[in-house]
């Protein structure tokens, strides 16, 4: 299929052939009919891509803080990739999306009443096939055309700003800007009983404003807005504002608090600056809010991916219900959209629509794009219902040797940044690569060689030619694959953690041990890397001449991440001690070379439960501990081991320098860059295949470290 992609590092607006996006749980594979371009939002996307890096970083000055962080912690390379790579990713454009519900599982049957068939409106992007939640799904009424329903999800922008700003009957309200948002939040405040005065520097939207009923102020023929607005409402000011229009200056709030009566209500829907002048809200002690998105529910984990939807006894209006209120609206004519089309666009010619917002051409508002309809009118040569694609032409089948033919399932950004570059190096055979959504899949698939891009994982446990199989994908996955790779013969590296429970990993021990006694085994490793840094093999070469037990302290300034993040999900990522800190216990065990006796964990009580130490008694009679705070500085070092034996100590700090005290023939090791041996433990990986080797992590010792883990978190 096809879909629009933006580069943010080269600004470059693309048509890109991407797989079919996989139909998770709890969301509706979509074949659209009409999208509409949000000219607002997307151009400045694009402007943002073609900026220069400096343009870029003055924009976002957050990250720049960000950046800054990491060179201290990383160094300056390391982190220049990141932020190249991190630039480079694609990004799909749009999110006003009508079409025809392609797919539903009989589960989603039952927690709605939606049929295969059904027009839907979503905030799906411009594709020809779209994956999203059901939450963001909305039937369209019998009465309201693809076309219309494409504008429901701006209109639900517009209507959560008016759902904010609590307008009654009969009240003056002022709209600044009469753009898309700002036309139809016009309309829907007078359905709802107000008078309406709309802004713009732009002639002909102020007429289409006063075609829908509002008065105007065309700043284009030197109208003042502030007299503007007091003549509106007969010298009394306004009853509130509010603001959809984009624009760096901070006028727009100034000129809203101008124009508002005592306790008058201003709300941004739009984009402006926030310099505000406090003399303006406190002599009329005016409130002013800025509107997020479509309404409750946005940018919600459990709502919005999850489908837990809010009682509406508690939460009347959700984003979704407000999709609903919109259509309704259309449906009894109380909102016209078509007056808003200024242009048709087939999605073939997409790229001329971004090339009329970009360059000018000739005035625009709402851009439709319209796709092939019905099914029949595809052609399935181009494939448009694929859920694999060819990435370049195959190469020789390496199934008869040692030599490993790569299948990679996950594409984030541990995959693009660490994992495929150290691939890449190891010369072996890229076959394919699989992600959910088929963009990252794509993108980095071409960046790497990849022969292949794809949707459908089963693909690659079932390709012949694939005897190996990387696995980076959310933790709650790992197991499964594991399973499913063992099963079907292959070579497995699964970054970590192995899996998240004691069933998980019985049932990975009972498949392997099967597949030993029939002599069908393969080299099953989890990607503990630190084992493999050079800081590490020094540590290990330096206490080979040590006879005395050894006492270890691993101090992880881990950072905050929020509760509601995937890896804090006990059932998605298993929490920070299974997700991560399982790296620094398999740390100490591979330098204590002994099995772990004994185990304790005491933490601080916090929702997230991220703050702990860790005791390991070792069979050897060394001792390690394993502090994971979560609330710590990033001035500190992320990462600092430190190892007392002998009289001697050593102490590294962020995999970049490693000290010695009391050492006679090592004082110092220091590297230009963090190297915390990912592309060592890939290439350990690689080779002991093509060689015909052991796994280079005994499977005996990733399973205890895995136990002793899950206990620890239990």
């Amino acid at each position: 299929m096809k879909q629009i992609l933006q580069n943010l590092k080269t600004g470059l607006t693309q048509l890109e052939n991407i797989p079919v996006p996989q139909s998770g749980n709890g969301h509706l594979l979509i074949r659209t009919s009409a999208s509409l371009i949000s000219a607002g939002t997307e151009r400045m996307l694009i402007d943002f891509g073609k900026a220069g890096m400096l343009e870029k970083a003055r924009q976002q000055p957050e990250k720049v803080k960000q950046v800054i962080d990491k060179i201290r912690t990383d160094g300056l390379l390391p982190t220049v990739e990141a932020v190249q790579n991190k630039l480079g990713q694609p990004i799909p454009l749009g999110y006003c999306n009508a079409g025809f519900l392609q797919e539903i599982s009989d589960c989603q049957l039952r927690m709605s009443d939606l049929n295969s068939g059904d027009r839907i409106v979503s905030n799906g992007p411009h594709a020809e096939i779209v994956c999203v939640p059901l939450n963001l799904c909305v039937k369209i009424p019998d009465r309201v055309s693809d076309e219309e329903a494409a504008f429901a999800v701006v209109g639900a922008i517009g209507l959560q700003g008016i759902r904010l700003a609590q307008p009654s009957i009969g009240e003056y309200f002022v709209v600044t800007g009469l753009g898309l948002i700002g036309l139809l939040t016009v309309q829907i405040l007078l359905a709802n009983g107000c008078k309406v005065l709309g802004i713009d520097i732009d002639s002909s939207k102020c007429a289409l404003a006063r075609k829908f009923g509002a008065e105007t102020a065309d700043l284009s023929k030197g109208e003042d807005p502030i007299d503007a607005a007091m003549a509106f409402s007969d010298g009394r000011g306004s009853d509130g504002v509010l603001i959809t229009a984009a624009t760096k200056s901070s006028e727009p709030v100034h000129q809203a608090a101008q124009m508002c009566r005592k306790r008058g209500r201003i709300v941004l829907t739009g984009v402006t600056g926030l310099e505000l002048n406090r003399s303006d809200f406190y002599e009329k002690e005016l409130s002013f809010q800025v509107s997020c998105s479509y309404g409750p529910g946005r940018y919600d984990p459990e709502y919005e991916e999850k489908g837990h939807d809010y009682p509406i006894g508690f939460v009347r209006w959700t984003e979704r219900r407000n999709f609903e209120a919109v259509l309704d609206l259309m449906a009894s004519g109380k909102l016209n959209v078509k007056p808003l089309i200024s242009h048709r666009f087939s999605f073939e010619e997409a790229l001329n629509a971004y090339d009329l917002i970009t360059e000018n051409k000739e005035p625009y508002l709402g851009i439709i794009l319209k796709y092939h309809s019905k099914v029949e009118e595809i052609k399935h040569e181009t494939g448009f219902l694929n859920k694999t694609i060819e990435l370049k032409p195959g190469g020789e089948s390496s199934v008869e040797s040692h030599e490993p033919a790569a299948g990679i399932i996950g594409a984030g950004n541990f995959t693009g940044q660490v994992l495929l570059p150290a691939l890449k190096k190891s010369g072996i055979r890229l076959k394919a690569i699989a992600s959910a959504g088929g963009v990252s899949g794509t993108h980095l698939g071409k960046k790497f060689g990849f022969e292949n891009s794809t949707t459908d994982a089963d693909t690659i446990f079932n390709d012949p030619e694939i005897n190996t199989v990387f696995i980076t994908t959310r933790h709650n996955t790992h197991a499964r694959f594991v399973l499913q790779g063992l099963k079907a013969g292959k070579n497995i590296f699964v970054e970590k953690p192995l899996c998240l429970n004691m069933k998980e990993l019985n049932e990975i021990a009972e498949v392997y041990k099967s597949q030993v006694a029939n002599h069908k085994s393969k080299i099953l490793m989890v990607g503990f890397n630190r084992r493999f840094a050079p800081h590490i093999v020094k540590i290990k070469e330096l206490l080979e001449t040590v006879r005395e037990p050894q006492s270890f302290i691993m101090t992880v300034n881990a950072g905050m991440i929020p509760s509601n993040h995937w890896t804090q999900d006990i059932n998605i990522g298993g929490g920070r001690i299974i997700g991560e800190a399982c790296h620094f216990i398999d740390l100490l065990r591979f330098l204590a070379d002994s099995k772990i006796t004994d185990h304790h964990i005491s933490g601080l009580n916090t929702d997230t439960h991220d703050t702990v130490t860790i005791q390991l008694s070792f069979e050897n009679s060394s001792v390690g501990t394993v502090h994971y705070f979560a609330n710590g500085n990033k001035s500190f070092p992320k990462e600092r081991l430190e190892i007392f034996c002998g009289g001697r100590i050593l102490q590294l700090d962020n995999f970049r320098v490693l000290k010695g005290y009391g050492w006679k023939k090592f004082n110092k090791m220091k590297l230009w860059h963090q190297d915390k041996g990912h592309a060592s433990g890939v290439k350990a990986f690689v080779q002991a295949i093509q060689n015909g080797e052991q796994s280079p992590i005994a499977y005996e010792e990733i399973v205890e470290v895995m136990k002793i883990t899950i206990r620890l978190s239990e």
